[in-house]
């Protein structure tokens, strides 16, 4: 049985994931700093037009001039984001009011507040720190978090899906679930990683790099987070090409481990006949694979780029659902629940005394 908030849920899902793509588009059109302030533009609600704005504009930020197409871009973002938090928070309202409600999840609701709390932070972070990579990363992370998280929540209101009969081979399944989702996720940073420092186009060969098997790499610069300091301007990288070959080098070695676990993960569900999750789970690697290699041998045009951002957030979101599909039952939760005694033990144990009743969640 569905509970309160489902559709509203599912309609923060859907946002959630125009979110995650207008964030991608956003970065790779390098519209990351369109607008050099926030919450606003150029000091206003909406991109500066008129003449007399433009010219405010241009005395607040003398060196950054206005680019219309780029300010736009950012600001839809925010616009879609700061939609996306007021969903959340009334949905986080819905939680508080079915607090008393033992089987709502008013703890993952108020976690979505948090979350998106947070994430507004680093949006804020992203811009005055003028794209500091690691911001940058922790900001895409955090939009993949609140979309898995969000999709929790669907599952879970919804009232479908219940859990599975338990067993040794449930078990070792779930397990492999767990590992599957953990190694997506990991994929998913070194993507982020990837993408924030512009090393999508180290390497332009496949399955080389440069030509060669192991190419020049730094790994050290490439994976130091101290390396790159608070201050400059990084619209475009700041890491010279060793270094981002290294990072793009690991990017491609996570996605050679990344399809075989899944794979793995996929085989396994075939044969415990849940199929559709494993069709789905294949079709989904497929497509984000295939998306990939058209990256590198395309030199990153911006509707495949846009595509393999989105992509792997459906490849995540397939790891979560096969991950709740495969959960261990909810443990038996004991109530107390007050049983009349008969005259003679009233005044012996007084009118009342305590029978439990189990309920399994």
């Amino acid at each position: 049985m569905r509970k309160p908030g489902y559709t509203l849920a599912l309609a923060a899902l859907v946002l959630c994931f125009v979110v995650v793509i207008l964030g991608a588009y956003t970065r790779l059109v390098h519209a990351g700093l369109g607008c050099p302030d926030w919450p606003g533009c150029y000091g206003f609600l909406t991109v500066p037009q008129s003449d007399h704005a433009l010219e405010a504009a241009q005395l607040r930020f003398p060196d950054d001039p206005v680019e219309a197409f780029k300010a736009w871009a950012e600001m839809i973002h925010r616009y879609a984001a700061g939609a996306l938090g007021l969903v959340i928070l009334t949905l986080a309202v819905i939680g508080i009011s079915q607090r008393r409600n033992p089987d709502y999840p008013t703890g993952l609701s108020l976690g979505l507040l948090a979350l998106v709390v947070c994430q507004a932070l680093f949006g804020m972070w992203t811009v005055t720190l003028k794209l500091w990579p690691q911001v940058v990363t922790a900001h895409l992370l955090g939009g993949f978090t609140t979309l898995s998280l969000l999709l929790l929540l669907v599952l879970r209101l919804s009232g479908r899906l219940p859990a599975l009969t338990p067993s040794r081979a449930l078990a070792r399944l779930r397990t492999l679930a767990k590992v599957t989702m953990a190694v997506v996720i990991v994929q998913i940073m070194l993507g982020g990683w990837t993408s924030t420092n512009y090393a999508a186009v180290a390497c332009i060969d496949l399955p080389t790099c440069h030509g060669e098997w192991w190419p020049e790499m730094d790994f050290h610069t490439g994976f130091n987070l101290l390396h790159q300091e608070i201050g400059p301007n990084y619209l475009g990288g700041m890491l010279e090409g060793p270094g981002r070959t290294a990072i793009h080098f690991t990017h491609r070695l996570g996605a050679l481990v990344t399809t075989l676990v899944v794979l793995l993960l996929s085989w396994q569900l075939w044969r415990a006949r849940l199929r559709g999750l494993a069709a789905l789970l294949s079709l989904a690697l497929a497509a984000q694979v295939s998306l990939g290699i058209t990256n590198v041998l395309a030199a990153l045009p911006l509707a495949v780029a846009v595509a393999h951002n989105g992509m792997a957030a459906l490849l995540l979101l397939c790891t979560v659902s096969v991950a709740y599909r495969l959960r261990a039952p909810a443990p038996a939760r004991v109530r107390l629940v007050a049983k009349p005694r008969s005259k003679l033990a009233g005044p012996l144990l007084g009118n009342h005394t305590a029978r439990t009743t189990t309920q399994v969640r």
